[in-house]
């Protein structure tokens, strides 16, 4: 609590592979100048409590690999969040196994470049909001929601995806997903869609 990190401007790899942590209260970090927290919480994968409740992240950059492989997280809370300079995000929930609720439904989307296996392996989450996200900038979504096989329904249809040259495996391994929305997507600059809903057997 008394870790003084107003000037930090760097947060990456911070926690990472702190594999028998269970609990973390980070409430009182200022992270007002931390441009970047790429694999902060890296394969932290006994943490079962986790607080960001302050974090302040208006001048971060990258965010990938954020919090990969959360394998016992079973909530986590991202709304106050203020995502519009991040331009990677890039399996930030990879291999969250445990996650039934994420809360990112204030995200900014509008610089975000990289969504490759953003919330790949989630296998638990049965329904996520996207709503926000518009994804005007983005090239990559490659295996973006790849084995996310608890997801029932899913509405994509604000994403713009104009500038996206990779969707390949992106639905793949969805075999509950019923319903799936992508009727706003322009893929004229799409290169590779190669198994893009495989196994979507619902």
């Amino acid at each position: 609590p008394n870790l003084k990190t107003n000037i930090v401007k760097d947060m990456s790899n911070m926690f990472n592979g702190c594999t028998s942590l269970v609990s973390l209260d980070l409430s009182s970090f200022g992270t007002i100048n931390v441009h970047n927290m790429e694999y902060m919480f890296h394969s932290s994968s006994s943490l079962i409590s986790l607080n960001l409740a302050n974090f302040n992240t208006v001048n971060v950059k990258s965010m990938n690999n954020m919090f990969f492989r959360f394998s016992k997280l079973v909530s986590l809370d991202l709304s106050g969040f203020d995502t519009s300079n991040v331009e990677n995000m890039g399996s930030m929930f990879y291999s969250c196994s445990s996650l039934i609720s994420l809360n990112i439904t204030n995200f900014n989307m509008k610089n975000v470049k990289m969504m490759n296996n953003m919330f790949s392996c989630c296998s638990k989450i049965v329904s996520l909001d996207l709503s926000s996200f518009d994804a005007v900038n983005v090239e990559n979504m490659e295996s973006m929601l790849y084995s996310c096989s608890s997801l029932i329904s899913l509405n994509l249809s604000i994403f713009n995806a104009s500038k996206v040259k990779k969707m390949n495996n992106m639905f793949s391994g969805c075999s509950k997903l019923v319903s799936l929305d992508l009727s706003g997507f322009i893929t004229s600059k799409v290169e590779n869609i190669e198994s893009m809903f495989c196994s979507c057997s619902s």
